[in-house]
């Protein structure tokens, strides 16, 4: 099993940029984990909020591929009276 390390070095105190030891000793008994885990935990919720959940687009839709999105999304569209309209503007 290979495993990689990382250095932390903790702050003299909690800021929004770090926190102290004690603080992740408080946290790691709060939740009843490893101060490894709480890290872990910490970065893995980062990850989740700063990396985006997709690959980035190629490039924009060209007027092709928007007529045949079009085209499919109206075919799969519900038919009969519209009972109720509503809207934002």
């Amino acid at each position: 099993m290979d495993t990689a390390h990382l250095l932390l070095k903790f702050r003299s105190r909690d800021t929004r940029s770090g926190v102290t030891r004690a603080t992740v000793k408080s946290l790691a008994a709060e939740l009843d984990v490893s101060e490894t885990q709480v890290v872990h935990l910490a970065l893995s919720k980062l990850a989740e909020e700063v990396l985006p959940a997709y690959e980035r687009d190629e490039a924009p839709l060209t007027s092709a591929e928007v007529s045949a999105v079009r085209k499919r999304a109206k075919a799969a569209m519900p038919m009969g009276k519209i009972l109720d309209k509503q809207s934002l503007f």
